[in-house]
């Protein structure tokens, strides 16, 4: 068996109360982009780099995780997440006090390092204590509570964007109440071998190379929701805190996505869930790209959530499924690294589509390709869907 001692209720609590601060910590800004656009209009290129401001978290994050991924296996989860929780909080609210979009910038690189820790060490704690359906639950778990960590922190972020550009950056301080709980209530797990069904030698990397691809196509193409949306919402005549509570329906969706995917994943094969997420994230995007008023921009972002929701949790799981226990911080790490590789990336993808179609039309056009390729996953015959249903 891979599991021993069962974590305790505060252990587990905190892993799921970690599990926010992965998500939201390059989004929370994303209410302050257009003041910040505004305070920084005399810096070359200010309209590019502000959007990088929230993004560039994304890449510190995916060029750490196999870092973060090697330390786990080799160093330990606990102290991973412990030293990923006090880098959070520093470098998280260093954002306030800087005036500088370049230092700003270098402080939301350490943020990415932290939250390459603290989103490797999160997931390989719950493969360890856990296999099989008690997994795939907990997974579904932690993809809620990091969406509804969103549902919070995001309008929350917007309120305060209100206030200040730079308020919103004393969220990241949250972290520090996480790290008194971590320090008093996880243990380091105790690695064995393979529990039944699990691998027993390294699975071809095809199979592990394509979830991750698919993890960066997904992200990059939800990613536009914080980084192109302030925009399109602020024609339409909104303030930070509607942009806040707009960007965070797509997260309250994620909620409910991430829950029913435990019972989905019973009836339901690993492709065939991929399939219907990126067809539901197609036609939330559709909706986006020809809306006529926010209330059609939040029914768009409501529909994408749930698919995004479904799709997180159905690739961690199908990387633990595949990775040998002693390997698995760096198989997983890999996740983490094409997700948020796929978050930098958006900006600069969707640039182009932006400038010669518009907001409104990048959306469209991004819909109608994830709806394209979830059509063609559809019709491919897969032989290994018996396989994978259980």
């Amino acid at each position: 068996m891979t599991n021993i001692l069962a974590p305790t209720r505060r252990a587990r609590g905190t892993v799921l109360a970690a599990a926010p601060l992965t998500i939201m910590a390059a989004a929370i800004i994303a209410p302050s982009l257009p003041a910040m656009r505004e305070v920084f209009s005399g810096t070359p290129g200010s309209d590019l780099l502000v959007r990088l401001t929230l993004t560039v978290t994304s890449l510190a994050i995916a060029i750490s995780a196999p870092l973060s991924g090697i330390v786990a296996d080799r160093a330990g989860r606990r102290p991973l997440l412990l030293t990923g929780l006090g880098l959070y909080a520093v470098s998280g609210t260093a954002g306030f006090f800087v005036d500088d979009l370049f230092l700003l910038l270098i402080t939301r690189v350490g943020l990415g390092f932290a939250v390459g820790g603290i989103m490797t060490a999160v997931s390989t704690l719950i493969t360890d204590w856990f296999s099989g359906e008690r997994r795939a639950s907990f997974l579904g778990m932690q993809q809620a509570f990091a969406s509804l960590g969103g549902v919070v922190f995001l309008p929350l972020a917007g309120v305060l964007a209100t206030v200040s550009w730079q308020a919103p950056f004393w969220i990241y301080s949250v972290s520090v109440i996480v790290a008194v709980f971590a320090i008093t209530s996880l243990r380091e797990p105790v690695r064995r071998g393979p529990a039944a069904g699990e691998s027993e030698r390294p699975r071809p990397p095809g199979r592990v190379i394509g979830v991750y691809v698919l993890a960066l196509v997904v992200t990059l193409a939800f990613y536009m929701a914080p980084t192109q949306l302030p925009f399109l919402l602020e024609g339409f005549g909104s303030g930070p805190a509607v942009v806040g509570a707009v960007v965070a329906g797509s997260t309250l969706t994620s909620v409910a996505g991430a829950l029913v995917f435990p019972r989905l994943r019973e009836r339901s094969s690993p492709t065939a869930i991929t399939t219907a997420s990126v067809a539901l994230m197609a036609a939330g995007w559709l909706v986006i790209g020809t809306a006529g008023t926010v209330a059609q921009v939040v029914a768009g972002l409501l529909v994408g959530g749930f698919g995004v929701g479904l799709v997180v949790p159905n690739l961690n799981l199908r990387l633990a499924d595949l990775a040998h226990p002693a390997h698995r911080g760096r198989v997983l790490s890999g996740l983490v690294a094409g997700i948020f590789l796929g978050q930098f990336l958006s900006p600069l993808v969707v640039q182009p589509l932006v400038q010669g179609i518009g907001i409104a039309g990048a959306f469209t056009w991004t819909g109608a390709a994830l709806g394209a390729g979830a059509a063609l996953a559809a019709l491919l015959p897969n032989r290994n869907n018996r396989k994978e249903t259980r």
